[in-house]
């Protein structure tokens, strides 16, 4: 088929109901360098390129769909991190996010720290030489076994989560001789403004021990009696995709009237305090994350002027950004295998992956962006939403967006800001199998997680 042999699709936004968008973008060729990776840009023929590579050739010589990340913008991310804030503070990547050997390596290089919240993330990370004392394990239900191997590989600190949690990881600690250096989880209450199903600072959930009611000071009271653990902090998660500091400000606030409580009873002033992740990142035009240096200084003053007010030393602050440093730094590429008008609502554009690489679409109602990447065009837009191959209604990778009219199958497009959560929960729905991610760097690329294969599948089918 030509790239214009397919019946015209809708090209207004009068039949864009759902949408992200209320106009198509003046230039359907231009990429937004809030959602691309840094080194991202066209090359005098309309080629996408990524760390001096265009598409078209790791297209071909690593196959669709894949995950390309920008080795040099992952690297500046994680040392404007760094930077930030400074030597008084620590940084644990998120490694929920997306971990591999690779990633730990560059973690390591760049003086970050680690959390993990999984036995498969923390044998991912010792595996890859990040150094124990470097790594912090959270979980709201660690087995025993893994505990057992946290406290034996001697990691910096695990986060308790609730009562049981505080005797188990003591005990534990106790039977090998070792005195366990740990946060007690807490939730303040504060619901970030974000998707309900990843806000998780509300009483009503799964993660932490209450501060309502006296549970989190009652969680203190008991973890500071056991002669297997050291109490160092407390820690605090709000949510996830959060552009607002005010929730951070009423965290803090009520963290460090735990805090001070735990002073006045225990004459014992915690050391740390640990704010936990969720800054956002940009996945459309629209969104206007901050920059680490401004969320670091609003931070460290929330905390600064929290404990002035209580009398209370400040304490080291440790932030757990993921998304926020790897979100943006990859994207997805796919091949067009089929265009279909709809008549008076929009064109589907269907793609060689979809919910198996990307289920946030799904899952959370997530919005991307999207690109034509293998080529500029001058054509008229048409309003699409991108969908996989998977039999499924449901999966959808961009709900609504503007593409060139032109659009035909075998082109390729992008779906930037995809660095995060999607390698992470990628699964082999219909039996398809998860791409490979795909690291780029001052015009060479590596695998640095391979494409699966049928052979992978059939390996664990032992009927």
């Amino acid at each position: 088929m030509s790239r214009s042999a397919h019946p015209a699709g809708p090209r207004h936004a009068d039949v864009f109901p759902e949408g992200h968008y209320s106009a198509p973008p003046a230039d359907l060729n231009a990429l937004d360098p809030k959602v691309w990776a840094q080194t991202v840009e066209r090359d005098a023929d309309g080629v996408v390129t990524v760390g001096g590579m265009a598409v078209t050739r790791l297209a071909e010589e690593y196959g669709t769909p894949a995950y390309v990340l920008d080795e040099a913008d992952f690297r500046a991310r994680a040392r404007a991190w760094r930077t930030a804030f400074g030597t008084d503070a620590d940084v644990f990547y998120a490694g929920k996010a997306f971990l591999s050997r690779a990633v730990v390596r560059w973690l390591d290089e760049e003086g970050l720290n680690l959390d993990v919240c999984s036995g498969g993330e923390l044998a991912t990370a010792l595996s890859a030489g990040m150094p124990a004392d470097r790594i912090a394990f959270h979980g709201n239900n660690k087995s025993p076994e893994e505990i057992e191997r946290a406290v034996r590989a001697g990691v910096g600190r695990i986060v308790l989560d609730s009562f049981q949690e505080i005797v188990r990881v003591a005990h534990i600690a106790q039977s090998l001789g070792v005195r366990q250096r740990v946060q007690i989880r807490i939730t303040v209450g504060v619901e970030a403004h974000t998707h309900e199903f990843i806000a998780t600072a509300h009483e009503d959930q799964k993660f932490g021990i209450p501060l309502a009611g006296g549970q989190a000071a009652e969680a203190v009271r008991r973890a500071l009696q056991l002669d297997g653990l050291e109490v160092i902090g407390i820690h605090s998660h709000i949510g996830s995709q959060i552009f607002d500091m005010s929730g951070f400000e009423v965290a803090a606030h009520r963290v460090v009237a735990l805090l001070k409580d735990i002073r006045d009873e225990h004459g014992v002033e915690l050391p740390e305090i640990d704010l936990g992740g969720g800054l956002g990142i940009a996945y459309t035009s629209d969104d206007d994350p901050c920059e680490p240096h401004e969320i670091a200084k609003a931070l460290t003053e929330i905390v600064t002027r929290e404990c002035e007010g209580a009398r209370l030393r400040t304490p080291r602050i440790s932030v757990e950004p993921g998304r926020a440093i790897v979100g943006p730094t990859a994207f997805t590429l796919y091949e067009v295998g089929t265009v279909k008008p709809l008549d008076g609502l929009r064109t589907y554009v269907s793609v060689d992956g979809g919910m198996s690489d990307n289920i946030r679409t799904a899952l959370y109602d997530a919005e991307y962006s999207v690109a034509l990447v293998s080529r500029a065009s001058d054509a008229e837009s048409m309003l699409v939403r991108v969908v996989g191959k998977h039999c499924e209604s449901g999966d959808i990778v961009v709900k609504d967006a503007f593409l060139p009219g032109d659009l035909a199958p075998g082109d390729l497009i992008a779906v930037p800001a995809t660095g995060a959560y999607c390698r992470s929960m990628a699964s082999n729905y219909n039996h398809v199998l998860r791409p490979p991610v795909v690291a780029v760097r001052d015009g060479e690329a590596r695998v640095i997680v391979r494409r699966e294969t049928e052979e992978d599948l059939l390996r664990l089918d032992v009927g």
